[in-house]
C-alpha cells in the first residue's frame, strides 16, 4: 500500500485525484493539505465520497500527523519548493505537478533527494499527449535547427512560462541549441516582443480567458515548417492518470527525474 499526502487537495487536479486514490486498491490517502480548508474533514469540502482525512494548513503539519510514502504537490509556485524539501527531509518521495520551479530549484531538490535516498518526479504536464509532444520535439530538434515555443493558459495563471514550456526548453537544450538567423540582442524596437529566452529557446506566453493549457512548438526550415501542439480539455482526467502513475513509480529511483516519460517505456 502506498500512503499519499496530497497538497492542493481542493484544487482542480486535487479534487480529481481524491476519488481515484480512494478507489485504488494499492493507494491510501493519509494526508491532505489546503490552507482554506484547514481543520475540516475532506467530506465537508469535497462531498460524502471523500475519505475522512483531516485537512492541514501545511505540508509539515500533514506529514507530522500521518505516515506517508509519497507527497503529491499541486499547490502554488510560492510554496512548492519548500513543500518538496520538507517531504524529502523526512524521507518521503515526491511527485511535483505544480509549475513555476526554475533550474536552481530543481538542482536543490535533486541534491536533497540524493542525500536522503528518495525519488522526486517533476512534470510540467502529466497528460500523455503532452509527454508525446515533448518526445516528438526532441526527435525534430535533431533534424531541424530552428524552433520557438508558444504556450497558452487561463488568464489567471500566475507563472510564466508554464512548467510544460520550461520542461520542454530544458529537454531541447540537451539536444542542441537552436540556430538563430538574427540575434535577439540585435532586434530593433522592443526586444521583449521576441519573447523570453530560456536555455537559448524563445518562449511566448499567452494568458487569456478561454484557454486551459496548450503548448505548441514551431520548427522552421527554408520553404517548410513543422508544428507540434498539445491542447488540454476542461477536465483533469489526463493529469490524474499520469500523476498516479508517477506516484506508483517514484519510489523506484533516487534523485530528481523530470517528465512523465522518465518512468514510461517510450
Amino acid at each position: 500500500m502506498i500512503r499519499i499526502c496530497l497538497a492542493g487537495v481542493t484544487g482542480w487536479v486535487g479534487r480529481g485525484l481524491v476519488p481515484e486514490i480512494a478507489a485504488a486498491p494499492d493507494l491510501e490517502l493519509t494526508g491532505a493539505v489546503a490552507r482554506a480548508g484547514a481543520g475540516r474533514k475532506l467530506p465537508e469540502l469535497l462531498g460524502s465520497g471523500a475519505p475522512p482525512v483531516e485537512v492541514r494548513a501545511s505540508v509539515a503539519e500533514a506529514l507530522a500527523g500521518s505516515p506517508c510514502d509519497v507527497l503529491i504537490d499541486y499547490t502554488s509556485p510560492e510554496v512548492v519548493r519548500g513543500n518538496v524539501l520538507e517531504a524529502v527531509s523526512r524521507g518521503v518521495h515526491a511527485v511535483i505537478g505544480t509549475s513555476g520551479l526554475g533550474e536552481e530549484d530543481f538542482a536543490a531538490i535533486d541534491a536533497a533527494a540524493r542525500q536522503r535516498g528518495v525519488g522526486v518526479l517533476a512534470a510540467g504536464n502529466f497528460a500523455l499527449t503532452a509527454v508525446l509532444l515533448q518526445r516528438f520535439a526532441e526527435i525534430a530538434a535533431r533534424h531541424v535547427a530552428q524552433w520557438e515555443i508558444l504556450e497558452y493558459a487561463r488568464a489567471s495563471k500566475p507563472d510564466a512560462p508554464s512548467g510544460t514550456a520550461r520542461e520542454l526548453a530544458a529537454r531541447l537544450s540537451k539536444v542542441r541549441p537552436p540556430a538563430s538567423a538574427h540575434p535577439i540582442a540585435d532586434t530593433f524596437g522592443m526586444k521583449e516582443a521576441r519573447g523570453a529566452t530560456l536555455l537559448e529557446t524563445q518562449i511566448h506566453s499567452v494568458r487569456l480567458p478561454g484557454f486551459v493549457s496548450s503548448i505548441e512548438i514551431l520548427f522552421g526550415m527554408p520553404e517548410e515548417r513543422l508544428s507540434i501542439r498539445h491542447d488540454s480539455g476542461s477536465g483533469a482526467g489526463p493529469y490524474v492518470a499520469g500523476t498516479l502513475l508517477a506516484a506508483r513509480r517514484v519510489g523506484a529511483f533516487v534523485g530528481l527525474r523530470r517528465g512523465l516519460d522518465s518512468v514510461l517505456e517510450l
